[in-house]
């Protein structure tokens, strides 16, 4: 496997174990810089992309309360690990083991740099599972 890829199945979107996913916001959530490999999973070109709110990508099977922790991990620690299910232009979806970080320039600007990488079949299962309980509770 060399490439980005639709399972035959379903909506679902895949890509090589070995690529990464990199993007950087501003301090409000805004696309600054997208990568070659985040614009063709998500299904936009990079001028789509660039200066648009990263929640464009917020799956509805996401919890509100998972977006909640991130940014209460990232403000507290300088950063979050986790499992994001994300949606893609064309309404399909993939899912990303996502590491977000807290940069602070040396004039105190902020802004949030995210590596993602593709998770285990057992984590995404994880996280669905745990994600369907906590939207039962929204």
């Amino acid at each position: 496997m060399d490439k980005i890829y639709k399972d035959s199945s379903s909506e679902e979107w895949f890509f090589p174990k070995d690529f990464y996913i990199l993007s950087e916001t501003d301090h409000d959530g805004i696309i600054l810089y997208a990568n070659d490999t985040f614009c063709e999973l998500a299904g936009y070109s990079e001028s789509e992309l660039l200066g648009e709110p990263h929640n464009i990508l917020r799956h509805k099977d996401m919890p509100k309360i998972a977006f909640q922790g991130l940014w209460d991990d990232v403000k507290n620690k300088g950063f979050w690990i986790g499992i994001v299910k994300n949606l893609r232009k064309d309404a399909g979806y993939y899912w990303v083991k996502a590491t977000v970080l807290r940069k602070v320039d040396s004039n105190g600007n902020i802004t949030y740099l995210s590596i993602r990488t593709l998770p285990t079949r057992e984590e995404v299962n994880s996280a669905s599972q745990l994600y369907k309980e906590l939207r039962k509770q929204e």
